[in-house]
């Protein structure tokens, strides 16, 4: 388990959902329903887009990062400012995040 999350191999199984279509290799991770229903009407918007494997957040140090809205206004910052180059850095950092093993 802990080799699985540290290496972050525990989103391979995500990955068929990308190939289904289902979910964008970079976007707003899906929402759980723990987070659903933390959410206030702002928060919703969030949901307008396709959700994704890895996100800011994910390569902003999440384990650093422990405040929801905070969060979401990553997703925000994301979707307001979303470009095909921010979508090549955040995968390149994503796979960084991934060797280095601090994907915790």
């Amino acid at each position: 388990g802990k080799f699985l999350r540290k290496y972050s191999l525990d989103e391979l199984p995500q990955l068929w959902s990308v190939f289904k279509g289902e979910m964008s290799l970079v976007g707003p991770r899906p929402a759980g329903p723990h987070e659903l229903a933390r959410y206030e009407s702002w928060h919703r918007r969030k949901l307008s887009i396709k959700p994704g494997l890895t996100c800011l957040w994910q390569v902003s140090g999440r384990n650093r990062v422990n405040d929801f809205d905070e969060w979401v206004r990553m997703d925000f910052e994301y979707i307001e400012n979303w470009n095909f180059c921010l979508d090549l850095k955040i995968l390149a950092k994503t796979a960084w995040v991934v060797l280095k093993g601090t994907g915790q």
